[in-house]
């Protein structure tokens, strides 16, 4: 079976590792992989950026 291939024609990446992807975890190379990558974002390691958000008053609410 042939594997998938990235613009550059190699096997995609791992990535944590950098090893191929296997099909099973893609994009990652195993379960560990994919539990360390999980664990990151629950540990806050990954931030998606973010306008701040004013909070609103219940006053506001009614005025608008």
């Amino acid at each position: 079976m042939k594997k998938p291939a990235t613009a550059g024609g190699a096997p995609p990446a791992c990535p944590i590792c950098g090893k191929p992807a296997t099909p099973r975890c893609r994009p990652f190379c195993s379960p560990r992989c994919a539990d360390v990558d999980l664990g990151r974002w629950f540990g806050e390691t990954y931030r998606v950026p973010a306008e701040p958000v004013e909070e609103s008053t219940p006053e506001d609410d009614l005025s608008g």
